[in-house]
């Protein structure tokens, strides 16, 4: 039976359309760093960032909808990046290309899951451990055990609980405080957050975009949506995805300027906690907490599940012909060790969502010409996308002791880019030219 198929496990039981697309993209890319990159964005690169952060998530849907199209009508049949990776490179080119897509895995649920911990850690008295395990256990069921099926389940309950919050705590707030008054008091005490005139920010901002758009073109649960997602539907999916995802963190960013208005802060992090202070009504901080737990939840379940059903179907089911029951039963053991690994981490780590949105930006930024050279060109060629993807992480890493981070990330894009582009042109020229 299709329910008893590991199949099943990765694509769920039917197509999506536009509607229930849109539902699934935004519980993947609404996260608990979201939610906690909001505010310290905001202060870090004031008002400008906060509208920025928003601009670079929303762009990079809306831009990765093009590629999507491509990818839903010439990669047909398939289930996963590693699928098409397989179809595309020649076996060295494909082990290259896995082996950086699950760092990059392992390395984006671990981002999930720390920011899973700071808002344990924040929002509830108990002992961070017993708080971690609960969530992990709940994340084992979801994306460890239910598939693609459970976690858009999820997926509805959390978008009700994003926009619900959205849209209820600015309102109450904003009506009871005043605009003028929160105005007033953010230019009182913080007026450093309305200046606009700051390069600072713009550097953010692009560079956030290359990172965003990078993260999103090599990631695993975001390929499998596209796979289920109708093709004729699959753009104006993402389009409208991107359009809606823009104004989560701008409403986000509103409630942390209700925060602070008026008022000092110890840090970026206490701002949470000056939140739900001001917000009298206990139906409101119920509903913030809940979502904040479900948002987290499901982003992290959607990552779980990518990794598991790359590295169940493209990684040992490359070694092994594994039966149904086989790959279930190393699924499920794949999943628990991760989780436990993670446990550890998320009680013993203390991370910064900025630091590891952009730590591994360098990578990200030098994958996105590899991966469209990929997507877009015909035949079976590996030097490209590998070659430009490896020179432009080194060229990233390599500089970074003698530029800033953002100069950094910039040189691996461009890098990557000028390499993909010399044989394009190679390629150009061959066929103009008819030579061998």
């Amino acid at each position: 039976m299709k329910k008893k198929s590991f199949e099943f496990y990765i694509q769920g039981a039917v197509h999506l359309g536009i509607a229930f697309g849109v539902v699934s993209l935004l519980a993947r890319w609404i996260t608990g760093n979201t939610i906690l990159s909001s505010p310290e964005t905001l202060i870090q690169y004031g008002l400008i960032g906060g509208i920025g952060y928003a601009f670079m998530g929303g762009l990079a849907l809306i831009l990765f909808g093009f590629v999507a199209r491509k990818i839903s009508y010439t990669y047909t049949g398939q289930m996963t990046i590693g699928d098409v990776l397989k179809q595309k490179l020649n076996p060295f080119g494909y082990w290259y290309m896995m082996i950086i897509l699950l760092v990059m895995s392992i390395y984006a649920l671990f981002i999930q899951i720390m920011g899973a911990g700071l808002l344990l850690y924040i929002l509830f008295p108990f002992p961070l451990f017993i708080g971690m395990t609960l969530f992990l256990f709940c994340l084992f069921l979801t994306g460890g055990i239910g598939g693609l099926y459970r976690i858009h389940q999820l997926a509805g309950i959390s978008v009700i609980l994003i926009f619900g919050t959205i849209i209820l705590i600015p309102v109450y707030s904003y009506m009871q405080e005043g605009v003028t008054v929160i105005f007033e008091g953010i230019q009182l005490y913080h007026p450093y957050l309305l200046f606009t005139k700051n390069n600072e920010s713009l550097w953010f901002i692009s560079t956030g975009l290359l990172v965003f758009f990078g993260q999103m073109i090599t990631d695993r649960s975001t390929w499998q949506r596209v796979f289920v997602i109708k093709r004729e539907k699959v753009k104006m999916t993402f389009i409208l995805t991107g359009l809606i995802w823009f104004t989560i963190p701008i409403a986000i960013t509103s409630l942390f300027l209700l925060a602070i208005s008026g008022r000092s802060f110890d840090n970026t992090y206490s701002l949470i906690f000056e939140l739900i202070s001001i917000l009298e009504s206990n139906a409101l901080i119920f509903v913030f907490i809940l979502l904040c737990f479900v948002a987290v939840l499901s982003a992290s379940s959607s990552e779980l599940h990518a990794l598991n059903s790359l590295f169940i179907r493209n990684v040992v089911g490359e070694f092994r012909n594994l039966s149904t029951q086989q790959q279930f039963r190393y699924k499920n053991i794949f999943s628990l060790g991760l989780v436990v690994a993670l446990l550890l981490a998320a009680c013993f780590l203390t991370p910064y969502p900025i630091q590891l949105l952009f730590f591994f930006g360098n990578i990200y930024s030098s994958m996105i010409f590899a991966i469209l050279y990929i997507v877009f060109s015909k035949g079976k060629e590996t030097l490209p996308p590998v070659l430009s993807s490896f020179l432009g992480i080194a060229a990233g890493f390599i500089s970074s002791p003698f530029v800033n981070y953002f100069e950094s990330v910039w040189i691996s894009f461009l890098l990557s880019g000028i390499v993909c582009s010399f044989f394009m042109l190679k390629k150009a020229f061959k066929i103009l030219f008819g030579r061998v």
